[in-house]
């Protein structure tokens, strides 16, 4: 019985995650969160230091948000990810070289992707499937004419 429900909860999460670019807002948002661990000062140096210090919490903070808005908000998405660059390359001057170039390539390519995904396509078909198909329609039109000639 317990199978069930998650069978249930993982098909839903499943069909809700198809309908928005789910691994660019996540790419994003873990590339901010990477950004906010490398941080090293506590917040009252960096409001000692100004906004230059500010600045190096403020672009991963609106990283992470703006990787949940895509998640959440995937109409918007064009916005969301082109901010998102934005911030993304701003970390470089602002944040450790964007978190020692981790975050700052996590949070470039989930807007990316982001930015490329398209609503409401057919869900892609795999080259086996696709080989699988072909094989299949090529055995069906050979049977038809096999099966002529021996009548005959």
């Amino acid at each position: 019985m317990p199978d069930r429900p998650r069978q249930g909860a993982r098909a839903a999460f499943h069909g809700w995650r198809a309908r928005r670019p789910f691994w660019g807002g996540l790419l994003l948002a873990l590339g901010g969160g990477w950004i906010l661990l490398t941080e090293k000062a506590s917040l009252k140096v960096v409001m000692h230091v100004g906004m230059q210090g500010l600045a190096g919490y403020l672009l991963p903070t609106v990283m992470v948000i703006l990787g949940l808005l895509i998640l959440f908000n995937p109409s918007q998405r064009l916005f969301y990810s082109i901010i998102g660059i934005l911030v993304s390359l701003g970390t470089w001057l602002t944040s450790n070289l964007g978190g020692f170039f981790i975050g700052l390539l996590l949070g470039a390519t989930g807007s990316c992707l982001a930015f490329g995904w398209l609503p409401d396509q057919e869900p892609r078909v795999s080259r086996r499937s696709r080989r699988r198909q072909a094989r299949a329609a090529a055995a069906a039109r050979a049977v038809p004419e096999h099966a002529e000639g021996t009548t005959a």
